[in-house]
């Protein structure tokens, strides 16, 4: 299967990582879930990235079980954790699929489940929420990130494809063309500077992240309301993408 090399890009954003970045990532996580402190927690971070908020959860008081399926991504993690907190035990930190059910049922049960903007990379996005809703322990919380169904979804998707069997001089230029699209197309369907990207992230990383982001799939806000309430689940909060193609962002009490 094609699939982007996420955890290249997240060894690039590291490099520039700042505290002040750090602190936005725990300023979303606190706004999202309506809480100051994740303190006697637990959260199981699906498809860590870079790592960055699996570190603010843990500077918050969780107990963090982070994973990636990507190597270079695990990479990452594993050197926020040494950089901030080493020799953790309250951080454990493992390479797996959201999609494997023995790796998934393995890693336990959870407070606090955390994926944002993963599982419609996976391949199989409403299999890999089912399996992510089952580590929620009961009174506990889901929070996913899916991007939105739009029109243009699907002519995205040809773009992301063809983006990830290209040549690298090929993927350079695309990076530049579409840097400046997105700048402009953000502007215009939210009225606000890309440049000011939230949850502590980066404009460039976000530009290559969704240009190179594959597999990718979406799906309404209706659909996964619907599908992760009927497991049980009842929605707390929904944050829809200021754009088109974004991020909805969901919080599921159990």
């Amino acid at each position: 299967m094609t699939r982007f090399a996420f955890g290249e890009n997240w060894q690039k954003f590291l490099t520039t990582l700042t505290e002040a970045q750090i602190i936005a990532a725990e300023t979303a996580l606190k706004t999202m879930l309506s809480v100051e402190s994740l303190a006697g927690k637990t959260m199981l971070d699906i498809g860590a990235g870079s790592g960055l908020h699996s570190l603010a959860a843990r500077r918050l008081g969780a107990r963090v079980v982070s994973f990636d399926f990507d190597a270079q991504a695990v990479a990452c993690v594993n050197s926020l954790k040494q950089r901030f907190f080493p020799n953790d035990a309250n951080w454990r930190i493992m390479q797996g699929s959201a999609l494997d059910v023995d790796f998934m049922r393995a890693a336990g049960m959870f407070d606090l489940v955390y994926s944002w903007g993963v599982l419609h990379h996976t391949g199989e996005m409403w299999k890999a929420i089912e399996l992510a809703a089952e580590r929620v322990a009961p009174g506990g919380v889901l929070f996913l990130a899916i991007y939105n169904a739009h029109w243009t979804a699907p002519i995205w998707k040809q773009i992301k494809y063809c983006y990830n069997i290209s040549p690298p001089l090929v993927r350079r230029l695309l990076i530049q063309l579409f840097s400046g699209l997105k700048f402009v197309g953000a502007w215009l369907t939210t009225g606000q500077s890309p440049l000011k990207t939230s949850r502590g992230m980066a404009f460039r990383t976000d530009v290559i992240d969704w240009l190179g982001g594959y597999p990718y799939e979406y799906a309404s806000i209706d659909a996964i309301v619907r599908v992760v309430e009927a497991k049980g689940f009842q929605i707390h909060k929904v944050v829809p993408t200021a754009g088109w193609t974004g991020c909805n962002q969901f919080v599921f009490h159990r």
